[in-house]
């Protein structure tokens, strides 16, 4: 049987809002700005464009824990892990899948902001699809939908924090640290 690579993709996007599974109609206020997607991923409604660095998961959990909730749970520790390098403090809730920042180099937020959205598929227990990082996209495109379903919070980003950082560097860093983190499931 033929064994096939387990793939990692870093990548960015043109201005687009996707729609997976689970969005509604209402999730888009503006839908005349740039084109809308539905996709197969879960998930709700977000916005994709330059600045954001999206990841792309092709991994096969039959290799490991077949455990979905898991494997979601290790894309948030890495990202959160990512971001204590910079003195941003993050963290996860049950309630709503992303990555949340809670303060940043001793800035305490009034109310959490999103860094991070997550939206996969898993089919055969083989992932697909993934998550995005904001770097320095131009958030205003999040006035225009309500991010994965949520009307009361906001979304951050890495240059709204005062941090510069290229994509590269996102890339190379995030890559060491899941890849490590994937080695435990």
């Amino acid at each position: 049987k033929k064994q096939l690579k387990e793939l990692l993709w870093f990548l960015s996007h043109n201005h687009i809002f996707t729609q997976g599974t689970s969005a509604r109609e209402d999730e888009i206020l503006s839908s005349n700005l740039i084109n809308i997607i539905k996709t197969n991923r879960g998930g709700k409604t977000t916005y994709h464009g330059p600045g954001q660095r999206i990841v792309y998961f092709m991994l096969n959990l039959n290799k490991r824990k077949k455990d979905i909730r898991k494997f979601i749970s290790l894309i948030e520790e890495s990202v959160i892990s990512f971001l204590k390098n910079y003195n941003v403090e993050a963290r996860a809730f049950k309630d709503r899948v992303g990555i949340w920042v809670i303060k940043s180099n001793k800035i305490t937020f009034n109310k959490e902001k999103k860094i991070a959205a997550i939206g996969l598929r898993v089919k055969k227990w083989i992932t697909y699809h993934g998550m995005s990082f904001n770097i320095n996209p131009d958030l205003k495109y999040y006035n225009y939908i309500h991010s994965c379903g949520l009307k009361e919070y906001k979304n951050t980003s890495m240059e709204e924090l005062g941090i510069n950082l290229d994509q590269k560097e996102f890339d190379e860093n995030f890559k060491k640290i899941f890849i490590n983190k994937l080695k435990s499931i």
